[in-house]
């Protein structure tokens, strides 16, 4: 979990950083909510995978699909909920999201490949 707070973090400086010094051209204006929501997942995605790896990781396969299955269906609610609300620029919303989907996704699998190496 700290590797993943350190990540958000580094992410909300270079964000940050780059509305500072007026390089957000490429940044929403919702990126801050984009960021939490991705940070309130990867701790729920965390909580889930501790419960999988209890018991000798008997039910590892099953928490783990679930994270996928969790993880895409928050998304698209998240999503549907911004765009029903008469988002501005969706194209650039969408943008965004996805950059960090497949960041926090790559993070995520980076990092339960070293706990899987690890044992």
């Amino acid at each position: 979990m700290l590797r993943s707070i350190i990540a958000t973090a580094v992410l909300g400086i270079v964000f940050f950083l780059a509305q500072h010094f007026h390089f957000d051209f490429f940044l929403h204006r919702h990126i801050w909510y984009i960021l939490a929501f991705f940070f309130g997942l990867s701790f729920f995605i965390h909580r889930l995978m501790e419960f999988g790896f209890r018991n000798k990781r008997e039910k590892f396969v099953t928490f783990y699909i679930s994270t996928i299955a969790g993880r895409i269906v928050l998304s698209l609610v998240f999503i549907a909920l911004f765009l029903y609300n008469g988002l501005t620029d969706s194209l650039l919303f969408v943008i965004n999201f996805f950059a960090l989907y497949l960041f926090y996704t790559c993070f995520e699998i980076y990092g339960l490949y070293r706990n899987l190496r690890r044992d």
